[in-house]
Parts: C-alpha cells; structure tokens; sequence
C-alpha cells in the first residue's frame, strides 16, 4: 500500500519547499535544489490519495485504478505525495461514458490533502474547486479523452503546466501555479470520463519547459492556451480593455455607455414562470413571491471576449435589505427546456446532465446599477459593478457554447440588457492579451516559448506569436488565434521602436 506523504515528511526528506512565511531563495539555487530531490520523491510511488477522494470515488487496493461508481461528479482525487517539477503525472483513461458532457480536469494544488476533509469536497473542480485559493484545474479536451488514451501532465519551474496525449507533442496548458512549495495533482473524473489508471510517472527534461518539438510539429499541434501563458496577472486581467459605465444617482445612464453597443443579444423566449418580456430585452418579474422561479435566459451563447450590460431596476418603494442577483452561465441550449420543468433554485440545475455554473453577485444592488459580465476565451467569467475594475468570479468550461442566465431576487422587477460590446473591434484592439504601450511587453511566442512576439494576428488583432511560429500557425487547416480562436486572414510582423 502507497499510502500518502505529507509536507512534514517532505522535510525530513530534506525537501527544497519553504514554508509560505520564509522567502524565497533564488531561482537558480532552487532548481538546483529540486533537481536533487527528484530521485527522492521518486523513491516513494505516485498513487492517489487513500482517503481524501469525492464520495462516487471507488478506489482499488492498490490506489492505481479509480472509477467514478455513479453520477457524472463527485469524483475528485488527489496524489498521495507531492509531485516534482517536471515530474510527469500519467494517466490512462479506462472507461467512457458518452451520456455526458465534459471530460477530465486536471492541475496541482498547495494544499495538503492529507488535512484536508473528504466531506467537504465539492462536486466539481471547475468552476467550484478552482474558485478557492490553492487550487489550479482546466478541463482538458473531450475529443482526447477516449479509452487506452494515456494522458500525461506536469509543472515546469515557470508554474507552468503542459500535457501531452500517447506521447504526442506537448501543449501549454495553463501557468501561474506558485513552485516554491509543495504541490500535489488534482484529477477531478468528470463527465464522460468514468475511470482512470495512474501510470507510473516519469521525469521530463528541463528544458521541455521550452517545447522545440512545438514548432517542429506544428500540424500535430493542437492550440491549448490562455491568459497566464502570456504572463498577465490577474490585476491586468480585471482591468481589462472594456470599461462598465459609471453608475449615477439620476440613472441617466445612457449618456455614459459605450459609444458603439450591439443590440443583438436578448432574453430567450424559455424562462421562469415568473417572468415575462416587456420586450426582447427588458425581463419583467409578475410577482415577488420567493418560491416564484425567475430563470431568464439569453437567446445564443456569448461569444469569447465580448461584455454584455445589464440594468437593475428595483420594485418601489427599495427594499431596506440587501438585494442580489444570482447569475450562472450553462452549455445547454434554453431552446431544449421547458418553462414548466425549470427550478425554483438555481442550484438545483447543476445535477442535470449539461454544464451549469451557478454564483451570486456579492455586492448588495441598488435601483439603476449596471453589471458587466464577460466570458474569456480562458474559461474566466469577469464580473464589474458600477464601473468597478471586473473581477474573475468564476472559472468554467468553455469547450462548448455558453448561455449567460440570471434569477433575480423578489426585489428586482426588470432587468435590461442594454447592449454588448463584441470582442473583435475593428480596429486594432485594447485587447486582454496585450499590455499597455506604457508597460512591459510580453516577449515569448506563446507556441514556441522562445523567440520574441513580433506577430500581429489579422483580423482580431492579438498579437502572442514570432514571426516563424505565425507563418507556420497560418499555413495549417483552419488556422485560428490561440487566444480568441478567430480564423486568421493573414500575419503582420510588427517592428518596435526603442
């Protein structure tokens, strides 16, 4: 029996991972460091954790082989032992279930399982896992995910994570996970994914933190990116291109929205049996009974990047207590539900078998306040108030279509979606993906990790890649941005002036 290793026996290992008050030492010192403790974690097997694991979790004896016995979630796991940088972390999918959506998560964690309660795990590791401090996950493709596929995933001394499919070319998968301490793998068996074996791991070379076989098999190369790849913290992230208009107590808040909005998105005809449409964009609430169900819909997905404004509009007189809005997005197709078979509480959808991704706004809401919601091509879901900088709230799935919901409280009597801004203007973009001219450029080609961004992508305009690695993205079937995956027209090679 593999059993599990904790922090405490890491340091009588002699482990190189500080405790989070001490500083860190420098980079060089510490990957020397962690280069010789390798052949020490590597002493103790790599198994998952014997005890903390969501409750559909059925484990074998010998801590290889876990299979969800039911449901589609409820399936998190963990390692028995911190993992190693550049350790890779291998796992063969056993079984599918093609009932479902969705397939494996995989990432690391800084907490110990070991402390952790299995109780008090939650269902999903995206978005509800994640959302907590301590936790990195992404879903990883469905189309990878079929029986016999052998899927490998490790962190790099960067805090960045790749993965690779049966030994295929690696593909950055996300980054910012700290790496001055200890980190365990998360597995989270979602979905159609029902079973899987953990392998045994492997080391990879340190300089597959910069993936040469990237650009030499660029047709083999599927685009896995995000934000953090081009290293933008989550501050550049929340005061992103888009702005929410000033709220202002005279409500007059047309004069201080974007100049050029889109009326294109409205509510969908399917929604609660509370609520009708005053018209495609006004929700009006017949009732403010609690038990009424004021699900409202919108009527197509959100596009990556784009903003949409909605208005709160309060009953009179205002209530004296808080008021919130509960909001969620989902990959369901309102065209598919019945008003009749929709629930009272919104939590309640997160058992059906779709995707559904269910918060609350945490700031009370006043008559006449504006929220901003954006979905990233990142999975993000940014959230502004009143013109506050927007703040991810949520981390989903975005591998499929995503419908923006709301259900409002019995004090709200209409929303309004005032329009949305598109996430491709036509001119060059204030884009989430570059920086201000007045700070620092990201200089490393998101595919080959390498050369300097010297690339403009036309026609969205990100601008993520070399010259090289853009014209060999350009010449590939269906070639598309990595970062909004918008079809690209042609490639500008850019030139800066010093």
């Amino acid at each position: 029996m593999g059993g599990q290793i904790t922090r405490n026996t890491l340091y009588d290992l002699g482990g190189p991972f500080p405790t989070s008050s001490q500083c860190c030492p420098p980079k060089a010192a510490r990957c020397v460091v962690l280069q010789q403790q390798c052949s020490g974690l590597a002493a103790f097997p790599l198994l998952f954790h014997p005890s903390t694991k969501g409750s559909q979790i059925v484990m074998d004896r010998n801590q290889r082989s876990v299979r969800r016995q039911a449901s589609f979630c409820n399936a998190i796991t963990f390692s028995n032992r911190p993992v190693a940088l550049y350790e890779q972390v291998r796992l063969k999918v056993t079984k599918k279930q093609c009932c479902w959506s969705g397939a494996l998560r995989v990432g690391f964690t800084t907490k110990d399982p070991s402390r952790m309660s299995p109780d008090l795990l939650p269902k999903y590791a995206c978005p509800d896992l994640v959302s907590q401090s301590g936790f990195w996950a992404k879903a990883l493709p469905e189309e990878i995910s079929n029986e016999g596929s052998v899927i490998a995933f490790w962190l790099d001394k960067k805090g960045r994570v790749f993965y690779r499919v049966n030994e295929s070319s690696p593909l950055l998968f996300f980054s910012g996970v700290p790496t001055a301490e200890p980190v365990w793998a998360l597995i989270d068996v979602y979905g159609l994914t029902r079973g899987v074996q953990l392998l045994d791991s492997e080391m990879v070379p340190a300089d597959c933190s910069r993936p040469r076989s990237l650009r030499h098999n660029m047709d083999d190369w599927r685009l896995s990116v995000s934000l953090c790849e081009l290293r933008l913290r989550d501050e550049q992230l929340s005061s992103s291109s888009y702005t929410i208009p000033q709220n202002s107590l005279n409500s007059h808040h047309s004069s201080v929205l974007p100049t050029h909005l889109h009326c294109d998105l409205h509510f969908h005809h399917v929604h609660g049996n509370s609520i009708y449409l005053l018209n495609e964009h006004t929700a009006c609430r017949h009732s403010n009974r609690p038990e009424d169900c004021t699900l409202a819909f919108t009527q197509r997905p959100l596009r990556y990047g784009e903003c949409v404004f909605i208005k709160i509009i309060m009953r009179a007189p205002t209530p004296i207590r808080h008021t919130s809005l509960t909001y969620g997005v989902t990959s369901c197709n309102p065209s598919h539900l019945h008003s009749s078979d929709l629930p009272v509480n919104p939590n309640d959808l997160l058992d059906r078998r779709e995707f559904w991704a269910v918060s609350r706004v945490s700031t009370p809401l006043q008559g006449g306040d504006i929220l901003g919601f954006r979905v990233t091509a990142e999975g993000d879901v940014l959230l502004s108030h009143n013109g506050s900088s927007a703040t991810r709230q949520l981390c989903v799935d975005n591998s499929r279509p995503l419908w923006i919901f709301f259900n409002s409280d019995p004090a709200i009597a209409q929303l309004v979606i005032l329009g949305t801004t598109h996430s491709y203007p036509a001119n060059l973009p204030d884009s989430p993906s570059l920086p201000s001219c007045r700070t620092s450029w990201v200089d490393e080609c998101t595919i080959c990790c390498e050369n300097e961004v010297d690339t403009v992508l036309y026609a969205c305009g990100h601008m993520c890649l070399c010259y090289a690695c853009g014209l060999r993205l350009k010449r590939m079937t269906n070639a598309c941005c990595p970062i909004c995956r918008r079809a690209i027209k042609d490639i500008i090679k850019t030139y800066r002036s010093t």
